[in-house]
């Protein structure tokens, strides 16, 4: 079953989730793809990822370091820096109002020192808490979730080229991105995904966001 491509559910791959998930549980052996660094001034692009629940990796295994990666082949004409957002993405009270205002903090202090820099924004599981937050849906209710605490200002919401999200919580509330940001949004779920799917119960399929990469680059590529 497909949705849009700006807002679906994918069928997760059988095959490819043992390897995702060693991925998510050991964090060791893996191919360093091409290294997201700290922000650099004035870049074309900046990507801003907020990584999952205990996620490890430099911007996140699953999510933020192959999406990185993704991005890099797809806009080769263009500079890009990242920003890992800066929360504990844990269980703990406040996690995701952590990473809501150091996002929103980190695009508003770009923005001003670098006007004509575009951002992605990249959110998986608690991380798309994160980012839903930041434009401002809230995440209000799910288990990872929090009230709003900023929301990126309505002079720099033009700079935000794509919203990319990954098994995100608020979707199990039947909740989406809707308004401002909606046509620039790409939401994906896996199929059996119970983060993202009221009634899902294939846990595994939340650790298989990695084959999305590219698709939501290309995505992202269309909006820059």
């Amino acid at each position: 079953m497909r949705q849009s491509s700006a807002h679906r559910r994918r069928r997760r791959p059988v095959v490819r989730l043992s390897a995702a998930a060693a991925l998510l549980a050991g964090g060791g052996g893996v191919i360093a793809l091409t290294a997201p660094g700290a922000s650099a001034a004035c870049s074309d692009i900046e990507v801003v990822s907020a990584r999952g629940t205990f996620e490890p990796g430099t911007l996140g295994t699953i999510v933020g370091d192959p999406v990185f990666s993704a991005l890099q082949k797809r806009l080769t004409g263009k500079n890009l820096t990242s920003h890992k957002v800066d929360y504990p993405a844990d269980l703990s009270l406040g996690s995701s109002a952590q990473g809501n205002t150091d996002l929103v903090n980190h695009v508003k202090s770009q923005a001003s020192s670098c006007p004509a820099q575009k951002f992605i924004l990249v959110g998986y599981s608690q991380g798309a808490n994160v980012v839903d937050n930041s434009i401002g849906i809230s995440s209000a209710g799910s288990p990872v979730g929090g009230a709003i605490t900023a929301t990126i200002p309505d002079d720099v919401e033009p700079k935000v080229s794509a919203v990319l999200l990954f098994g995100n919580p608020i979707r199990s509330l039947g909740k989406s991105v809707t308004g401002t940001y909606a046509d620039r949004t790409h939401d994906v779920c896996a199929q059996g995904d119970p983060v993202c799917e009221s009634g899902g119960n294939d846990t595994l399929a939340h650790l298989s966001y990695r084959d999305d990469a590219e698709e939501a680059a290309a995505f992202a590529a269309g909006k820059v």
